[in-house]
């Protein structure tokens, strides 16, 4: 995983940890939940404040620092890595070659 990854997980899903579980062995990064209701909107409210700070140069992160802080659900099964990083890479390349061939076929 990219250092610093992890996963925040909302919804529904979000009380299964037996998905959680498996989003974080396949992107072998921690899931984190938070308890909000309307997750969707709520994201949405962050990137309109972040679009109407844009022009000052504020971050994303920044804009989000007062959000509730989410908690640690689950964290990567160990070993889990060396199965799933292959598979993601021909995940890649597969979905590469769909939006390749999409595109030439517009």
């Amino acid at each position: 995983a990219v250092p610093r990854t992890r996963i925040l997980a909302t919804g529904g899903a979000s009380h299964n940890k037996k998905i959680l579980q498996v989003l974080s062995d396949v992107f072998n990064a921690p899931v984190f939940t938070i308890d909000t209701a309307n997750s969707a909107c709520l994201g949405s409210a962050y990137r309109a404040i972040h679009g109407l700070v844009a022009e000052r140069n504020v971050s994303l992160a920044d804009v989000v620092k007062l959000a509730p802080e989410p908690r640690l659900a689950v964290t990567p099964t160990p070993g889990a890595e060396e199965v799933y990083r292959p598979l993601l890479k021909r995940y890649a390349e597969l979905e590469q070659k769909v939006i390749y061939n999409s595109a030439s076929s517009c």
